[in-house]
């Protein structure tokens, strides 16, 4: 099959471009929107509200990035289509704060736009070949899922989570289901040529991006305070542990790896498009927990929730990666994921006694002994697979 004309060079063909990196940038400020949103409205209502904007920011940039897997980053008609879409994920981060009020047109407007001109572009670049066709399946499904996105929009806000998190269903479910349309056709995952490593760097960056949030987060609310207090700087430097520690538990792992892994289009959409969003938005709750460690001095049952729902997020999303790409379950994961939630449930009917700092210390002590014994356990098993020298 001839090889389409805005296909990557084959020898270029794990290379992140800088016009990848220039879209990501919106994303920084999405997540920072996304933060703030779940800071100011901390309930179950807020929180299912996060996660259905979120899903739907992380789906815009997931399918983007896997559009840029095949298409030449150094092309001028891919370039103009990257600050198309970069517009459009800047429009559906300025409706975040809104998006469940009266900027819900402009949030769904944005997204299925995304939705809409990413496939038909591909459909375009890549006329004759199979992933044309592909790209046609995956827009009538994005075109299903836009029906609910569209009525959601429309009714009063009452109703508007229960349509969104249906579409939200059929976004997400449309891989697991093959693109697949009775009577019109199907595009499985084998039939998806991918690049494993492209892939990795590309989940890696935006990882990266979302503790970077963190930061800004974390320096935001120290000098809104208006003064370096001890407590203050107690709670900064447990915080800053706890980004490190997240960042350490991420690439002290061979998860970000691609070497001896399974690298079918199936694994990888399910190592980088699945678990992936969670480990991100696990990531974004560590961040929200550390700005509400920062800005009170006191436990609340909320603040003890997103302290261990941002490991324990991880931690799922974690374990999924681990067995799509090599086909293990750690036990150790599994371990501190029970150790978090005992110390959740003891911490609860105790918050009008233990200082915010014990709290935050026990859930950095599980996450921190984990990262240890996962960075000894893969350097060991670096070694092992050695060749041994003579």
């Amino acid at each position: 099959m001839a090889t389409a004309a805005l296909a990557r060079p084959g020898h270029r063909r794990s290379e992140v471009g800088p016009v990848e990196l220039f879209f990501d940038l919106v994303y920084v400020f999405a997540i920072i929107q996304l933060s703030h949103v779940l800071i100011e409205h901390l309930s179950w209502e807020g929180a299912a509200q996060t996660v259905v904007v979120f899903a739907a920011l992380w789906w815009g940039w997931n399918y983007t990035t896997w559009a840029m897997n095949w298409l030449d980053p150094g092309r001028t008609q891919v370039q103009l289509l990257c600050g198309v879409l970069m517009l459009t994920a800047l429009g559906m981060s300025i409706a975040i704060p809104r998006a469940f009020e009266d900027a819900a047109w402009l949030f769904v407007g944005c997204y299925l736009l995304m939705g809409v001109i990413r496939p038909v572009f591909m459909m375009i670049a890549y006329r004759g070949h199979r992933l044309a066709a592909n790209y046609r399946m995956l827009l009538l499904w994005t075109l299903l899922a836009g029906v609910f996105w569209v009525l959601g929009a429309a009714l009063p806000a009452g109703s508007r989570l229960a349509l969104w998190v249906v579409a939200v269903v059929v976004d997400y479910a449309a891989p697991l289901a093959q693109y697949r349309i009775p009577g019109l056709g199907s595009a499985p995952m084998e039939h998806w040529d991918t690049d494993a490593d492209h892939l990795a760097e590309r989940n890696r960056l935006v990882f990266i991006i979302a503790l970077g949030e963190s930061i800004l987060l974390m320096g935001g609310s120290i000098v809104a305070s208006g003064q370096l207090t001890g407590s203050l700087a107690l709670s900064a430097v447990i915080g800053f542990a706890s980004l490190f520690v997240l960042w350490w538990n991420y690439f002290a792992l061979a998860g970000p790896e691609t070497r001896g892994g399974d690298s079918s289009t199936a694994a990888l959409r399910s190592a980088y498009a699945y678990a992936h969003a969670l480990m991100v938005l696990g990531a974004i709750l560590v961040a929200v927990s550390i700005e509400q460690r920062l800005s009170h001095d006191h436990l609340t049952p909320a603040t003890v929730l997103v302290t261990s729902a941002g490991p324990l997020v991880y931690l799922v999303g974690n374990v999924l990666f681990l067995r799509s790409r090599f086909g293990r379950l750690t036990r150790s994961r599994f371990i501190a994921a029970a150790v978090l939630i005992v110390l959740t449930f003891v911490a609860m009917p105790l918050t009008r006694h233990l200082p915010v700092s014990a709290f935050s210390v026990a859930v950095l002590a599980v996450t921190a002994t984990l990262a240890a014994h996962t960075a000894y356990t893969t350097r060991r098993q670096a070694q092992e697979d050695s060749p041994q020298q003579p």
